[in-house]
């Protein structure tokens, strides 16, 4: 009788299971992203409000200089802002997406699968990243027309390409786990809304820190989007920014996001 096949050793399955975990969020990553081939409208509709804030409130703005930004123009500090608007607009309703894929069937049948549920946040998550890519680049070339002040370091402008991932995966996983939490549609977007707008105007995008009431000052300073804005004005415009702290912090909070999202799946999916 030949002897039973010796068990694979440890360090193979430590190896096998971060790739296989990077090919479940690859492919999801990939099927989220043939959807937008069937629905290029998409990019044009959602880069309408970003340029009715960027010509109409920035360029109003920067004429009547009510909004200290030293020597900066304020079109120039409203620019990264706006940029980062947008990618947030375009992932935290992402979780309806998920309520769809509930209702369809989809969702229970991709829980059954040897995919890890954090590799099919992730992949939504890093979808919805790419998702706030194309929308920032038709932000930063409306900015760029303007006459916005933006850098040529072609290093600065692909890590503001990260930055932009990074944070709207982690506004991603926030919408995936509002949905868990609140199970429909309906609920998903009354909160979603209702957060949306507090999230900007808690942030820097509008105007500095220093401006701001001190109670919402400490807001400012636990609202992830302040971190990304921080880092993409730093990087565009050059402003003095604490990089390494947003850069922290974003991929901090998108781990963390993760982690929950990819907890409360089973309970979206019941």
């Amino acid at each position: 009788m030949s002897a039973p096949p010796a068990a694979p050793p440890a360090a193979w399955g430590d190896r096998v299971l971060p790739r296989l975990f990077v090919s479940r969020v690859a492919t999801m990553c990939l099927v989220e992203l043939q959807k937008l081939r069937h629905d290029r409208s998409e990019l044009v509709t959602r880069a309408i409000q970003p340029a009715l804030w960027l010509l109409v409130f920035g360029e109003t703005f920067t004429r009547l200089r009510v909004i200290p930004t030293g020597s900066l123009p304020y079109l120039d500090y409203l620019a990264p802002g706006i940029l980062a608007q947008s990618a947030l607009f375009v992932s935290i309703f992402y979780g309806i997406q998920i309520i769809w894929e509930r209702d369809a069937g989809v969702l229970s049948k991709l829980l059954v699968t040897p995919t890890p549920r954090a590799a099919l946040v992730a992949g939504k998550a890093f979808a919805a990243g790419v998702r706030a890519v194309l929308q920032a680049l038709v932000v930063l070339v409306l900015s760029a027309l303007l006459g916005v002040g933006l850098t040529a370091n072609p290093l600065r402008l692909l890590t503001v390409l990260l930055v932009v991932v990074v944070g709207s995966a982690f506004f991603c996983c926030l919408s995936i786990t509002i949905a868990g939490l609140v199970l429909t549609r309906e609920r998903l977007m009354g909160i979603g809304q209702a957060i949306t707008m507090p999230l900007f105007f808690a942030s820097n995008a509008l105007y500095p820190v220093q401006l701001m009431p001190g109670w919402l000052q400490v807001i400012n300073h636990v609202n992830p989007l302040s971190y990304e804005v921080d880092a993409l004005r730093g990087l565009l415009i050059g402003t003095p920014a604490t990089l390494p702290l947003d850069l922290a912090v974003l991929v901090g909070a998108a781990a963390l996001g993760v982690g929950v999202a990819a907890a409360l799946l089973p309970r979206l999916a019941r």
